[in-house]
């Protein structure tokens, strides 16, 4: 018979449970009810589970031990890249509750504890955050070590923008006008380093991203019919140059073959010439992996590097755009709306599983283009009322 009696201004109830081995009494309680009534029917329902088998008694599991078993079966299951990324989002978590057992956070704690998370990082860092907790603690309900989840009842948070940022998210657009594109082009051509102009050019005009650029290989190349084949991306979280790996891309879509224009192609049969030159150069140390491009010891290039080269060569233009090497992604789809390509043409040609991603994107670039339009309009007729 459960023992109900008041804690404060609250209802608690005590149900005890047969004796253990050692002869200790076990006992479940909860506090926190309005009611009496509302404190004897939750008893009620724990006493009937027991009595039919089918309480759960909520392990003392730690976060951080369950965490570790959730990221051994889950590293079964995924590529690296993506048990890395979860990794660097639970790390917040773990920090506060890593010796906590799991049955003791409450989602108030999870609320709260996100709500301050939410003051430091972008709210798609917040959703990975998020995303990847419910996962631990849904994979704890599978496996009966909780009755509920925590991360269940979770509410977003806003975030709370200013003026100021807002202006300057305006001007720190994420893509590159054509005319800016010709200029940059030709910076990189006057004053880039080792295969910059190649690889931003190549950026700019196949919208790949950057894992699948640096992945490419000689074999990925149709000089005869000028297509480019893209069925693998580029790893290296430490940008230690030996230390990739070469991935499945990021969806089933990204896997594609796509059409390269006749100057980009001739700018590769350049390249090849080069590259074969530097071989025999660095013969000793170079080993050849056919990666397009390879650096001195055969090596593709680490990302690092070319942010840095492309950051290098954005300050020798007259800009305030703050512009990534995902940028030219970007750019290649405004430039593909202004040439009249449809949804579908630029959903195959970018690599998207999702038709609502190049939806978006699609929108975005749209506006941008009728905006412009809107001005040339407004300049042609102006003075005639």
């Amino acid at each position: 018979m459960a023992y109900i009696h008041k804690r404060g201004t609250k209802w608690a109830y005590i149900v005890n449970i047969a004796r253990d081995s050692k002869g200790k009494r076990k006992q479940i309680t909860k506090s926190g009810f309005k009611t009496k009534k509302e404190a004897q029917l939750a008893a009620n329902k724990v006493e009937n589970a027991i009595a039919n088998g089918t309480h759960l008694f909520e392990s003392n599991i730690t976060f951080e031990e369950l965490t570790n078993e959730w990221f051994e079966h889950y590293a079964s299951q995924v590529k690296i890249s993506s048990v890395r990324a979860r990794e660097y989002a639970v790390k917040h978590l773990l920090d506060v509750w890593g010796t906590v057992p799991i049955k003791k956070i409450t989602k108030h704690m999870y609320q709260t504890e996100l709500d301050k998370l939410n003051k430091k990082f972008s709210r798609n860092y917040i959703d990975s955050i998020h995303t990847s907790a419910n996962m631990i603690f849904k994979y704890a309900i599978r496996k009966d070590l909780l009755n509920n989840s925590p991360s269940s009842s979770f509410v977003m948070p806003k975030k709370q923008v200013t003026v100021e940022e807002i202006e300057q998210e305006k001007i720190q657009e994420k893509f590159l006008e054509l005319h800016e594109l010709k200029e940059f082009l030709s910076i990189a051509k006057k004053h880039g380093l080792s295969m910059d102009y190649l690889m931003f050019t190549t950026l700019a005009y196949t919208g790949l991203r950057l894992g699948e650029l640096l992945a490419l290989k000689w074999s990925d190349l149709n000089f005869t019919e000028c297509t480019i084949r893209i069925s693998k991306t580029y790893y290296n979280p430490n940008n230690q140059k030996d230390k990739f790996q070469l991935l499945t891309p990021k969806t089933d879509k990204s896997i594609r073959t796509i059409m390269l224009d006749k100057d980009l192609v001739n700018l590769f049969k350049i390249h090849r010439k080069e590259q074969i030159e530097l071989k025999m150069k660095n013969r000793m140390l170079y080993q050849d992996q056919n990666f397009i491009f390879a650096e001195s010891t055969g090596c593709p290039r680490v990302m690092k590097k070319v942010a840095i080269r492309l950051q290098r060569l954005m300050k020798l233009m007259n800009t305030d755009k703050h512009i990534t090497p995902h940028g030219f992604r970007h750019t290649h789809t405004s430039l593909l709306i202004e040439a009249g390509a449809g949804v579908k043409e630029i959903q195959e040609r970018l690599g998207h599983s999702d038709i609502n991603t190049t939806m978006n994107i699609y929108a975005h670039m749209t506006k941008n283009i009728e905006e412009k339009t809107s001005q040339k309009f407004s300049e042609l007729t102006k003075g005639l009322l």
